[in-house]
């Protein structure tokens, strides 16, 4: 006893320290946003003004790098087939590593906008080594852009996507210009609305911010244009973690390149509707940064850069180990309550420590507060999202938790990529996504069972009527209900349909050429 006495506060404590350490990092990001949001003199620049192009325009690849997206696939070749640039400086590649539908379906669209002029070509590999780094490092080996656009097959730049960008590339040292992220389907469930809720925190504060100080910023691996020569000057793409964009934005930025965050321009993207995409995304992101943080920040540290960069950069690179953090203080939070309760706990002076965390609560309130104000008119009414948001990050703790151990110990696993089902997610091809389950994947089980811990403990600190501590209390039991009944919801729709498998069988070797616009890669 005397041991537990001794070890669930001192590991609440140093969850609650390491939560408020991020939380803070958040508010002095969103407190140098508010403090740039002053007016500038003279007049309000028009939103819709095209800037000026250089005399000398570089020569653009479009990289579509695809996997197995009969949904979106023909809507994003439409999309980029558009884009307004002049065309013998621009060439589309769709980078398809298909084992399905997607294969003909792009084909048939490439044929139509390549007999219409459009410089567009169709590279098939004969395995997926690599994966989407792998596919897009096979496409660079005879790109002839002088930059570099990746779309991922879930998002639609608009026609004048590249007369945006191309101008910020405006000094030798630009590697790459990332824009902001849009959402198709936010208002399609109370998931995608989190989502959005989140990304916007990311991308009008963290990007945004980190930019304007001089800190180092990351390429979201879609709606970004690269200077080819500064991938190939940072080492190219490398699949060794499951986040290839975040690796190549550090090794770029160490190596002296400037990354650039273009706030005004969107482009609009897919949120994952169904739980399991969502999971296995947020899964991808979690090990990848952390596989990341293992093999940069050794030398972000030992570099030049200043303490803010580094500090910033470490920040960035580790945000992902919140979530075993979360979780022990989810866990642990009842257990304190009882020895509290029963005097067997810390006395007041711990507490009242305790009480600096709501300067890290504030943090993170405010990050989201100004995301939503900077964004959208009806931002008051988004903020409502705000307690949903921080119970969904508590329910993703046990599967992100996962992600953050297996990238400690060196396992590896498989890029895995996010179905999409494409914005008209009814009809029948796009219906043929969806994977009948035949059970509960078990991480679901194991956050079943942490939310009847989580309801007994909300029963018992009720009873207790520690009145204090019953807002964290519940709020942690929201969390996992919600991810649970996401997951039980999607899984019985998904078995009542009982559609066949889709999207993650393996690649087959001896991929054919589907078409005579077709690449394919003799180096596999």
């Amino acid at each position: 006893m005397a041991f537990v006495e001794i070890a669930v506060p001192a590991l609440y404590a140093l969850s609650m320290l390491v939560l408020t350490a991020y939380a803070l990092n958040l508010l002095w990001l969103s407190v140098w946003a508010v403090r740039k949001e002053r007016p500038l003199p003279g007049p309000v620049p028009d939103a819709g003004a095209m800037p000026s192009m250089p005399r000398s325009l570089p020569s653009v690849t479009v990289q579509l790098p695809i996997y197995n997206e009969p949904a979106v696939a023909e809507r994003l070749i439409d999309a980029c087939a558009q884009l307004t640039y002049p065309q013998r400086l621009l060439e589309i590649q769709v980078l398809d590593d298909s084992t399905d539908e997607t294969e003909d379906l792009a084909a048939a669209r490439i044929e139509s906008w390549h007999r219409r002029g459009v410089d567009i070509v169709h590279v098939r590999r004969a395995g997926r080594s690599g994966y989407k780094a792998g596919a897009l490092a096979n496409g660079m080996a005879f790109a002839r852009g002088d930059l570099i656009a990746v779309f991922d097959a879930d998002f639609l730049p608009a026609p004048d996507f590249l007369r945006r960008v191309v101008p910020e590339f405006d000094a030798p040292d630009v590697g790459l210009v990332q824009t902001r992220w849009a959402h198709m389907n936010e208002n399609e469930s109370l998931l995608t609305r989190v989502q959005a809720f989140g990304l916007d925190t990311h991308f009008a504060v963290e990007q945004r911010v980190r930019a304007d100080v001089g800190c180092f910023i990351n390429f979201n691996g879609t709606a970004g244009v690269w200077r080819r020569e500064c991938i190939e000057d940072a080492g190219g793409w490398s699949a060794d973690t499951l986040t290839e964009d975040l690796d190549l934005s550090y090794r770029a930025q160490l190596g002296g390149w400037r990354l650039k965050y273009l706030h005004e321009v969107e482009v609009p993207a897919e949120l994952p509707a169904r739980t399991d995409a969502f999971r296995s995304q947020q899964f991808r992101w979690a090990k990848g940064s952390v596989q990341t943080a293992l093999r940069t920040l050794p030398a972000v540290w030992r570099s030049g850069w200043g303490l803010r960069v580094k500090l910033e950069g470490t920040a960035h690179l580790t945000a992902h180990l919140v979530f075993p953090f979360v979780l022990v203080a989810a866990l642990l939070h009842a257990p304190l309550v009882w020895l509290k309760e029963t005097g067997r706990g810390p006395g007041a002076v711990y507490f009242a420590l305790l009480g600096f965390g709501l300067l890290g609560l504030a943090g993170f309130f405010l990050a989201q507060l100004y995301a939503q104000r900077s964004l959208y008119p009806d931002w008051r009414v988004r903020l409502r999202l705000f307690p949903s948001y921080m119970a969904g990050t508590m329910g993703l703790s046990v599967s992100n938790t996962r992600a953050v151990w297996q990238a400690l110990v060196g396992k590896t696993s498989p890029f895995v990529r996010t179905p999409k089902q494409g914005s008209a997610g009814s009809d029948d091809r796009t219906r043929k996504l969806h994977r009948a389950a035949t059970g509960l994947p078990a991480i679901v089980w194991l956050e079943a069972m942490v939310l009847l811990y989580s309801l007994a403990a909300t029963a018992f600190v009720v009873d207790a009527n520690q009145w204090a501590a019953i807002p964290f209390q519940f709020l942690v039991a929201v969390g996992f209900m919600m991810i649970v009944w996401f997951s039980v919801r999607d899984w019985l729709a998904l078995s009542s349909s009982r559609l066949p498998s889709a999207g993650f069988e393996p690649a087959r070797e001896g991929a054919y050429l589907a078409s005579e616009y077709s690449v394919r890669n003799r180096s596999e």
